[in-house]
Order: C-alpha cells, then structure tokens, then sequence
C-alpha cells in the first residue's frame, strides 16, 4: 500500500496531510487558502494522487507559513509512500497548455532535491493570493520529497491560468513518474541500485 499520513505541527502551521499514490485523484483539502485549496485539488485529480489535508495556520499575518508547510509535509508524505521506489518509472515531463498559458514540468523522483523555476507572473497576487508562494509550495515540495523539478512558463499572460497549468503540468509529470512500469515491477529504477 503506497500511503503515508504526516503530521506537522509548529508555532506557526498545524498540518494533517494524506496521500494514496494508487487512488483516483480524489481530494480533500481545507487550508483556509482559497486558490491553494483549489491549485491542490488540480494537483490531486491530475496526478490520480489521493489528497486527504487539513491545515491551520497564522493567516492573520500572511499565506506564506501554511502554503510552504503544506509542501513540506506533502513532499514528506509523498516520500514515505513511495518507499524505496521500487518498480516506479522515477522520471515525468508535461507540457500542458490552458488557454493562453504553456508550461512544461519535468521531474526525477531522484532522492536529490532541485528545483529550476523559470515561471515570471505578470501580478503579484490572484485575488488576495502572492503569486510567489507557487515557488515557494514547489521548492518545499521538491526539497521534502527528494524531487529533482524544472517548471518552465514558455507562454501566459494571464496569473491564474499560469498558476494553475504549472499545478497541472506537475501533477501529470508526477502521475507519470508514480506509476509502476511493467516491465521493471521489482527493479530499483538506478544503476546504483538504490535511490
């Protein structure tokens, strides 16, 4: 079984996050954020990654501590669930286009957490939401989860439709990356043996 739960509780953030990387993209997600809750809800459904979480946290100075907790404890939960990577294809790339946005996601489930992100915004807030924390969920994600990530904006004028195809394209490279390649179910996918 290919789940994990994490709890993070700090004096900032108290998180309760699930994922079943074997579900259907079903979510569940409160975090009193709500453009995260809707960008993760696209992270679920289109990586077919369950997502059960619930998150408090110090709104009342800014967004910034809840979203970078929620991708610590996802890049931790999504981590446990996949183990020693056995039988994955470890590698997964998107270009994803939504209407005047294009972005191209690549990742490596490498256990060396990178992130290259070359994704401007042309506002600094969706509605009350800072535009930077998109970065900053994804570096917490890809630090935390072993995660080498490149997120590349190759066309958008529009900041939701960038936000959004960015959340998408990762979670399509993700789905890819997760799943079990039949041909190698019980290999390490690394000539070294282990990731």
């Amino acid at each position: 079984m290919r789940q994990a739960t994490i709890t993070r509780k700090t004096a900032e953030t108290d998180i309760t996050l699930s994922v079943d990387l074997d579900g259907s993209g079903a979510y569940d997600v409160k975090t009193g954020v709500g453009f995260f809750d809707h960008m993760l809800d696209q992270l679920a459904r289109h990586s077919l990654v369950d997502l059960t979480l619930r998150a408090e946290g110090d709104l009342h100075i800014d967004d910034h501590h809840t979203v970078e907790d929620c991708g610590i404890a996802m890049g931790q939960a999504l981590s446990r669930a996949v183990g020693d990577k056995r039988g994955i294809r470890r590698y997964g790339s998107c270009h994803l286009a939504m209407d005047d946005a294009l972005v191209r996601a690549a990742l490596d489930l490498s256990g060396r957490p990178f992130l290259v992100w070359n994704v401007d915004f042309p506002t600094e807030k969706i509605g009350s939401f800072d535009t930077e924390l998109v970065r900053e969920f994804f570096q917490a994600l890809a630090t935390h989860g072993g995660i080498t990530l490149h997120v590349d904006l190759l066309h958008g004028v529009n900041s939701h439709h960038i936000a959004e195809a960015a959340f998408k394209a990762v979670a399509r490279a993700l789905r890819d990356a997760l799943e079990t390649d039949p041909r190698k179910s019980d290999a390490i996918p690394s000539t070294k043996g282990m990731l």
